[in-house]
């Protein structure tokens, strides 16, 4: 049986427990974003807004939301990369910071990949971090603009759909970035108005997404 989707109220408890801590019980907490060009902060390419992007939204965030803690958000994310190669540096690159939480953002580069290939990754990843004990939040995709967000016969929509599933059947966060973004359209807003290029979100982009990942930290 497949343990339960994680409930956004209490998965990061621990996290929110310990950034309530007052110097000098305190310690610093460390959340590091995983993936590809999005959360390195690319706009533009080569155009890079690291502070516009969501990693540093983020930080900004929950140093609001946590004033009393020492919080570091750090990105190990390279442009262009795909889940099999973030999967192959996992050990190297993100467990060794000692997270107390890892964000996992690769859906939008794995099409090229396809399904199958990219699910074997994630649950890469997703098993290495159950080994240590680590929570971790999936992120759906954001947007491409030459891509229909509503066609189920579209890689995003059916990558966004896996993501989904992947989280549900490792009890872990759900970041549904890409269900933000479909939600704006419903509503009316262009899809240009949020991108900065064909597949980047701007920093309206990149607030909706930082805005879903703060409901993870109450």
């Amino acid at each position: 049986m497949n343990p339960p989707a994680a409930d956004p109220a209490t998965y990061l408890e621990k996290f929110s427990r310990l950034a309530r801590v007052d110097w000098p019980e305190n310690r610093t907490l460390h959340v590091v974003c995983h993936g590809h060009s999005v959360p390195s902060g690319y706009f533009a390419t080569p155009e890079i807004r690291t502070f516009e992007s969501y990693p540093h939204l983020l930080h900004v965030a929950l140093a609001r939301r946590f004033p009393h803690a020492v919080i570091n958000v750090i990105v190990t994310a390279i442009g262009g990369e795909t889940s099999e190669k973030g999967a192959a540096r996992f050990a190297a690159d993100v467990l060794p910071l000692r997270p107390d939480v890892v964000t996992i953002d690769y859906a939008l580069n794995d099409r090229g990949d396809g399904l199958e290939r990219a699910r074997r990754a994630w649950s890469a990843m997703l098993a290495q971090a159950r080994a240590a004990n680590l929570p971790v939040l999936l992120l759906t995709p954001t947007p491409d603009q030459a891509a229909s967000l509503t066609d189920p016969a579209e890689p995003l929509v059916q990558h966004a759909a896996q993501v989904r599933s992947l989280a549900a059947e490792h009890g872990v966060g759900l970041v549904d970035s890409f269900a933000g973004f479909q939600r704006l359209e419903r509503e009316g807003v262009k899809l240009a108005t949020v991108m900065s290029s064909g597949n980047h979100p701007n920093l309206t982009g990149h607030q909706l997404v930082a805005a879903e990942l703060l409901k993870w930290f109450p």
